[in-house]
């Protein structure tokens, strides 16, 4: 189990994937996304699969980018493997909750925003802190999370750094329900349970007639952002060096 970073379980058409590093608040790192990736495949070819959850192992779901990868510049698959692997759980064919409590910051946040639905604690605290580090999203952010809050919001958010707590995501949008953090679990499992008991066929041909909407422009604003100057766009290394978050 210690080498497994992303886990599968399956119950009764619901299959839960858990981000497994919990040291690490499940932060990313490549070889997480090549985990991720190999389950999403699996998934997508699986007919028994009614629902998928999205959820993080430990204190919290996902504290975003591993830093350490980044400085030590450790390699992924090919250029653009973990937006592509978002894209591929977004793409699922049928629907998907994330699972939110703890952290869910930045590169965490791209994830959970590749999800249909995203449950979250009250204390759960999310937001996107690229600015804070000198970096570029390019796994999503630009264009996932105006769709759910709206663009003023996502400039203040994005613009700012600043982290929210659970209460406040639901406010604005980011995440669709809100509950005590000791219901989370079960609100998610009840949830999960509803869609599963649903028509898959139906729910597998809904998902795709909503994603049709806007596909192409949509598509294209993904890969406008992949094609931008990533990394650093500030000199932050020193900072990193110096250990702050």
């Amino acid at each position: 189990m210690s080498g497994e970073l992303v886990l599968r379980d399956d119950r009764d058409g619901v299959t839960h994937l858990i981000l497994n590093r919990p040291e690490k608040l499940n932060a990313l790192d490549p070889a997480v996304f090549v985990q991720l990736r190999a389950h999403i495949d699996a998934i997508t070819a699986d007919t028994s699969v009614r629902c998928v959850v999205l959820g993080g192992a430990g204190r919290s779901f996902c504290a975003g980018h591993d830093l350490d990868a980044i400085a030590d510049h450790t390699p992924a698959p090919s250029p653009h493997f973990e937006p592509e692997t978002i894209d591929a759980l977004e793409q699922l064919p049928m629907p998907t909750i994330a699972r939110i409590h703890g952290h869910c910051y930045t590169g965490g946040l791209e994830l959970a925003l590749g999800c249909d639905l995203l449950i979250g604690a009250e204390s759960a605290r999310l937001g996107d802190t690229h600015g804070q580090w000198g970096l570029v999203p390019v796994w999503g952010m630009s264009v996932r999370l105006p769709e759910r809050v709206g663009i003023s919001t996502a400039k203040e958010l994005m613009f700012t750094s600043r982290r929210i707590d659970g209460r406040e995501a639901g406010r604005i949008g980011l995440l669709d329900r809100v509950v005590a953090d000791d219901e989370l679990e079960s609100t998610v499992a009840s949830l999960a349970a509803e869609i599963a008991a649903n028509s898959p066929g139906t729910n597998r041909i809904v998902k795709q007639l909503l994603a049709d909407r806007h596909e192409r422009l949509r598509d294209e604003a993904l890969r406008h952002e992949r094609r931008l100057p990533h990394g650093r766009p500030d000199d932050m290394r020193e900072r990193m060096r110096a250990g702050g978050r």
